[in-house]
């Protein structure tokens, strides 16, 4: 098992390092009686999470059901700027393999990136969705908190180039049951069509445990992987299967980064199990649109399946989607 400390009232696994003065970034707990999590909320100037890649809103420090816990810090350094210093079923929007509006700005000018706000264009080859831009304009959020729910709302506009959205995200507990529910509407308030591609990256770091040969996902198609598996997963039939368990991040080639294949056209295909058969905990992750790709990541500290998405939104339009998280337990062993 990973080792656990608690730092900013937050409880860490691995060997996750902060800065001892660190603020305690704001946060809120949502609870049914069934699940009880914890979310960062966002903040431009003491957020957990001041990045550009991912989305701002619904940032998991935590999730319990029972005794298992399914987000949490992975990474070995933390520093809120770090493009993936985050944690929880985070989301990222672009636009092919680039950002929104960043092809059309010139030097100096301005880009989107949903969740974020805008961001300036320095003076290079190409968008790099890794690197962590200047923050251009925040936008306007707001959140509202009840009991078992948080609802965060982000407007962002362009005046220069034409892009502006009204974005809404609500993290949700069902009453009485162990399911999450992410419900996203977006809006394009602007004068330009909206091309985005996004996904859910899904940062699971179940019960601690080390990636590897605990760890079983299952699939609705009969599924192939290309790339980088590196000798550590295979594909069974409807599963992937790791066969190796994966070392320190440290090491060369301690990795599995593929392109996973076999859906179709049907929003049934967005439905993906992920078991952990060391310690008993599952989660069932499914969706309300069809897939448009999905790819799988993961090192020693998390695993992350990532499904896709693809709107194109026209001035005056708005794209609606869901996902939905059944935590469950297999009980130890079981496969």
């Amino acid at each position: 098992m990973l080792s656990c400390r608690l730092i900013a009232g937050v409880l860490l696994t691995g060997a996750v390092i902060v800065a001892a003065d660190a603020p305690v970034p704001p946060q809120a707990a949502i609870s049914n009686g069934v699940i009880e999590a914890k979310l960062y909320l966002p903040d431009a100037e003491a957020g957990y999470y001041r990045g550009t890649r991912f989305d701002w809103a619904g940032v998991f420090a935590s999730l319990t059901y029972k005794s298992h816990n399914y987000f949490g810090p992975w990474f070995e350094h933390y520093d809120p700027k770090i493009h993936d210093a985050i944690s929880g079923p985070v989301e990222e929007f672009l636009s092919g393999a680039s950002a929104i509006g960043y092809e059309e700005a010139k030097p100096g000018g301005t880009f989107i990136r949903i969740g974020v706000g805008l961001l300036r264009k320095p003076a290079e080859e190409k968008f790099d969705r890794f690197k962590t831009y200047e923050i251009a304009g925040n936008g306007a959020w707001k959140v509202e908190r009840e009991t078992d729910r948080i609802v965060f709302h982000h407007r962002v506009e362009d005046p220069t180039s034409g892009y502006a959205y009204s974005y809404t995200k609500t993290a949700r507990l069902e009453p009485g049951r162990p399911v999450l529910i992410l419900d996203h509407t977006l809006q394009n308030t602007g004068t330009k069509t909206i091309s985005t591609e996004v996904y859910d990256h899904n940062f699971l770091v179940i019960d601690g445990t080390p990636t590897g040969r605990d760890f079983t996902l299952t699939f609705p198609f009969t599924v192939t992987a290309t790339g980088e598996l590196n000798g550590f997963v295979e594909t069974q039939g409807r599963q992937l299967v790791y066969i190796k368990d994966i070392g320190p991040r440290e090491a060369e080639g301690q990795f599995v980064m593929a392109e996973l294949k076999g859906y179709g056209a049907s929003k049934a295909d967005y439905d993906i199990r992920v078991e952990n058969h060391k310690t008993g905990a599952g989660v069932h992750i499914t969706g309300d649109q069809p897939l448009f790709k999905v790819l799988f990541w993961s090192v020693n500290t998390v695993l992350s399946p990532e499904p896709y998405l693809h709107f194109e939104i026209k001035p005056g339009e708005t794209a609606k989607y869901r996902i939905r998280y059944e935590f469950y337990e297999t009980g130890p062993g079981n496969r």
